[in-house]
């Protein structure tokens, strides 16, 4: 039976092109999740994408000399590029600027506000003394008054995991320009975080089965719920729909507030573009439904805990009780899927400190497959995960290209030329069918890490059968059965039905090199859908004109299980799969990302 599953990736902020750090966490996942998902027939919703409100935007805008607006059109149309080149199948990947976002985001706050979950406070905000502007928590740093850590933020300590409040910081400064931030007294909004103690601690005490660096995170999170502001003095965001607030120039919802939201928002967007504007609830409603989040660890608050208290406020589920809003009983995360850091040199990933390698750079010179290979057997799946060049030279030589590349080349090569197709088998032996059982049988393997998104050990597994082609390949040496042609096409045959098998298992991972495989065994049409960037008008706002990411991946052939590989299907002389990567490359990289020598 078919079951809908939302894969619901994390918000890419809008203020510059992304690095592999931040796709090896939301991107990469969630997409061979997804795509194993459709596969395996359920009903996939994939949604995602810019998030582009807050002070980082207006940072980086005052730098280049443009509006928020502009800077925010700018990487918006950047990231959606290279978030098509990577190959991710969104059905909607969109932006938070868009007037539907501002709707749902505004209704979902209305409903928490009508519930009791929304209280008015006095407090102290930061200031720049030199601009006058508003300093968001993020933008502050000092250190942890609770763990004495230097480099906590103004929201959260990320070494001991504690709420903390920008005031509360020793020696804080802005990230911004360095300066001590003045403190002052405003009026905002809070979620009442104190009211979701007990509701959010039965939620989470179900979540047994989480990845263990996301359960130990989310251990204490309910022992410490204080007030969390939802709005800040800015110009730049969604606007707060309250009689006393609505028509104030400088205050809008606090990007954390409004960026969650994206993910219903997008599946609002989905809908309306799909023709069926109600078509979100076969997601969101349905008790039958399935949800995973994929994020880096960074963001395991907001999803843990911040984002499920909205929704259970938003459906009158907290511990004050309440009505459902508008789009009824909304369902809360099944799995927070999150993903440890990608770093470099043992540092993370820092465009400020020259140690980035941009997901375009990236692209244009080895293409997608191959990063996303990296990412699956070699990435930051449970803990810390150093990108080396001399790691990523021996994964793609060696596994990519000697290993799944010369399998493909080989078993192709010798069907075409002896028989100028697939071969018929003929009385097959004990290795024959004890090779092809293994392929079989790795689909319920491969498929049950997918399922619980164990990304290496899936891949893993898959490469393990192409290993055993390969050897079986060897011992056989089909290349010397010329006196034996029913020999050697029994050979061929089931050389090429392994080929075939093992590409299906590597379709979630390498969707564009399963695309040339399954040309190459004599295939027609789309075996592995991509993603198409569109331009699309603001269904809300006419004037404004947005790039999209979405997809007809109903429409692929790919499915999760073993199929015959048709007799007699005329084979061409294939192509290398993949190219071999310079081995001077592990010693120097490449010239956009070489290797600092220490001095």
């Amino acid at each position: 039976m078919s079951t809908p599953v939302l894969t619901a990736v994390a918000w890419p902020y809008a203020n510059g092109p992304r690095h592999i750090g931040h796709v090896s966490g939301f991107g990469v996942p969630s997409d061979v999740f997804s795509r194993y998902q459709r596969m395996a027939g359920n009903k996939v919703l994939m949604v995602s994408g810019t998030d582009e409100h807050g002070t980082p935007i207006q940072v980086q805008a005052d730098k280049e000399g443009l509006t928020p607006q502009q800077a925010a059109d700018k990487y918006t149309r950047q990231i959606t590029e290279d978030l098509r080149g990577l190959g991710l199948s969104y059905d909607l990947f969109t932006r938070t600027s868009t007037g539907n976002h501002a709707e749902v985001t505004q209704q979902i706050f209305l409903a928490l506000h009508r519930n009791g979950y929304v209280i008015p406070k006095t407090t102290t905000g930061a200031i720049s003394p030199s601009t006058g502007r508003t300093l968001p928590d993020r933008y502050i740093e000092g250190t942890c008054p609770i763990c004495g850590y230097d480099g906590a933020r103004g929201d959260q300590c990320d070494n001991c995991g504690n709420q903390l409040d920008a005031a509360e910081l020793r020696n804080p400064r802005s990230r911004i320009n360095g300066e001590k931030p003045k403190f002052v007294e405003t009026e905002h909004l809070f979620l009442d975080l104190p009211a979701f103690t007990e509701t959010l601690g039965k939620w989470l005490a179900t979540k047994t089965d989480w990845r263990p660096n996301v359960l130990n995170f989310t251990r204490n999170l309910v022992d410490d719920m204080r007030p969390r502001p939802i709005t800040r003095d800015l110009d730049w965001g969604v606007r707060i729909p309250l009689d006393g607030w609505r028509d104030q120039p400088l205050k809008r919802f606090y990007v954390w507030f409004d960026a969650v939201i994206g993910y219903f928002s997008a599946s609002v967007e989905w809908a309306r573009r799909s023709g069926n504007p109600d078509a979100w609830q076969e997601w969101w409603n349905n008790p039958d439904a399935r949800s995973y989040y994929f994020m880096g660890k960074d963001n395991i608050t907001f999803h843990a805990q911040i984002w499920p208290a909205l929704l259970l406020g938003h459906n009158g589920e907290g511990d004050k009780g309440g009505e459902p809003g508008p789009y009824g009983k909304l369902r809360l995360p099944d799995e927070i899927v999150s993903s440890e850091f990608l770093t470099m040199s043992g540092s993370k990933f820092s465009t400020s400190r020259g140690t980035v390698i941009y997901v375009h750079d990236f692209l244009r010179e080895f293409g997608p497959d191959t990063l996303r290979y990296f990412i699956a057997v070699a990435g930051p799946e449970t803990q810390d995960t150093d990108f080396t060049w001399d790691e990523f030279t021996r994964r793609i030589n060696f596994e990519l290209a000697n290993e799944w590349g010369n399998l493909v080349n080989r078993a192709i090569s010798m069907a075409h030329k002896n028989n100028g197709g697939i071969p018929r088998p003929n009385t097959p032996t004990r290795a024959d069918e004890d090779l092809k059982a293994q392929a079989r049988a790795a689909f319920d393997t491969v498929g049950a890490h997918l399922s619980r998104s164990r990304f290496r050990q899936a891949v893993q597994e898959a490469m393990r059968v192409v290993s055993a082609a390969n050897k079986y390949l060897s011992e056989q040496q089909p290349w010397k059965l010329k006196d034996d042609p029913e020999r050697r096409d029994t050979v061929l045959h089931t050389a090429l039905q392994v080929v075939s098998d093992a590409n299906t298992l590597l379709t979630p991972f390498l969707p564009h090199a399963a695309q040339k495989v399954h040309e190459a065994l004599g295939g027609t049409g789309v075996w592995a859908a991509q993603p198409e960037l569109k331009e699309v008008a603001d269904l809300d706002l006419p004037d404004r004109v947005n790039p999209i990411l979405t997809g007809d991946y109903g429409a692929e052939q790919a499915r999760w299980e073993s199929t015959p590989i048709e007799v007699g299907r005329p084979l061409a002389k294939p192509t290398p799969l993949f190219a071999k990567v310079d081995p001077k490359l592990s010693e120097t990289g490449p010239e956009w990302a070489p290797i600092k020598v220490a001095e």
